[in-house]
């Protein structure tokens, strides 16, 4: 993962596992900076293909929202861009990979884009996002705009229209 700011969180959560299989608590504010996290909407993102590329997405104030993001099957490469203009970290990006394995879960603040790749087929995940989706704030951002340039681990196979057609910076 490259350095990640402070206002961004991975946690760790620990897999109890016996006889019937296994348990997890997905999330815990009592292990979030921000203890005062509650999710309005939680969605599961299915892709059917190694290479889909989902992103990047956001929603524009009021609606800018907080993300929090766990790999349920399969893995991912995980990529978020500071948007804010005011941030000493406009446009950097920071990227991290999940799994279905590694028990993790990936806190996005507002003011950040997201986006992911598929490192598998069959890949899962679960959002939990602090507000309701507004389609008239809903925006994004080109995933290969080289005003960010973000690294990613291979050429995309797979990418909707929508996000095909996401502006450039």
């Amino acid at each position: 993962m490259s350095n990640l700011p402070n206002e961004i969180e991975v946690l760790n959560f620990h897999s109890i596992v016996d006889d019937r299989g296994s348990w997890l608590r997905v999330f815990d504010t009592l292990k979030s900076k921000n203890s005062d996290l509650c999710f309005s909407q939680i969605s599961i993102s299915n892709n059917i293909l190694k290479g889909t590329l989902r992103g990047l997405h956001f929603q524009k104030i009021p609606f800018s929202e907080y993300k929090a993001i766990a790999c349920l099957n399969g893995s991912i490469y995980d990529v978020v861009v500071d948007i804010r203009k005011d941030s000493v970290n406009y446009l950097k990006w920071y990227s991290t990979y999940l799994s279905s394995s590694d028990n993790k879960f990936l806190l996005v603040p507002p003011g950040y884009a997201h986006g992911f790749l598929t490192l598998e087929d069959d890949t899962q995940l679960i959002y939990g996002m602090d507000k309701v989706f507004s389609p008239k704030h809903y925006s994004g951002i080109h995933w290969n705009d080289p005003k960010i340039g973000v690294n990613w681990p291979d050429m995309p196979k797979v990418i909707s229209d929508k996000d095909s057609s996401l502006p450039w910076l």
